[in-house]
């Protein structure tokens, strides 16, 4: 009971962690940017503080909850299009908000061992985008888009994919997604129903939720080179 949980990246994951690290900012695949030309992409950063990746991990009859913090993340646009996005998150703040004093303090160090996370030998954890399918005719509010990227955690990489809400209005994008991934195949098996037999109510669901709320902002600073590179290409023609 006090050595609960598991949790995740992303975001998150989310998420936001004990993932392998990507590269930030980095352009994802070509699927994702192939029916737009480089020039029209806006680069969009990740706010650390606006940003919140919540983790939710589940056994018989409870579950804990708490929270992984991004260390960077960068999304690409085509004037409102979602075209990309790599994130890192940062395992070694992964928290826990249901429990107090000596019982939160054993349950996140259980988080950060081999156990689960490994923190100490993967400080982070990384999602990339490597596919974007647009929802045709979303109803206002609710997932326009199905994401489909990298997920690495402890140095083992799987693909998944999730619905996401993606809003872009005034330079600020928010985005907003629930997936869950099956700890088991980033080989975190403690408590695992299908590893292990006779665990009764001591066993730890294999699935891991992560709920994301993400803002990104444009990078101006890349905007204003943009308009400054077309004013030189119309005064040379």
């Amino acid at each position: 009971m006090k050595k609960f949980l598991l949790s995740a990246l992303v975001a998150a994951a989310v998420g936001v962690s004990a993932f392998q690290m990507a590269t930030p900012g980095a352009v994802t695949t070509k699927q994702t940017v192939s029916s737009a030309k480089a020039e029209n992409l806006q680069s969009y950063k990740v706010s650390m503080e606006e940003s919140k990746i919540t983790w939710i991990g589940r056994k018989v009859g409870g579950e804990h909850t708490g929270n992984i913090k991004l260390a960077t993340g960068s999304m690409l646009f085509d004037r409102f299009n979602l075209r990309g996005g790599t994130f890192i998150m940062d395992m070694t703040t992964i928290t826990c908000n249901d429990l107090q004093g000596g019982s939160n303090e054993r349950l996140v160090k259980h988080l950060r061992s081999d156990d689960f996370f490994s923190v100490e030998k993967n400080p982070t954890a990384s999602f990339a985008i490597t596919n974007l399918a647009p929802k045709q005719n979303a109803k206002a509010g609710t997932a326009n888009y199905t994401v489909t990227g990298t997920l690495t955690i402890k140095g083992i990489s799987n693909e998944i994919s999730f619905p996401a809400l993606v809003i872009v209005k005034k330079g600020v994008a928010t985005t907003k997604a629930t997936l869950k991934f099956d700890r088991t195949k980033w080989d975190i098996k403690f408590r695992s129903g299908n590893f292990f037999e006779n665990l009764g109510d001591k066993a730890i669901q294999d699935d891991v939720e992560l709920q994301l709320e993400l803002v990104a902002k444009e990078q101006v600073a890349a905007k204003k080179d943009k308009k400054a590179d077309k004013k030189e290409k119309v005064a040379r023609s």
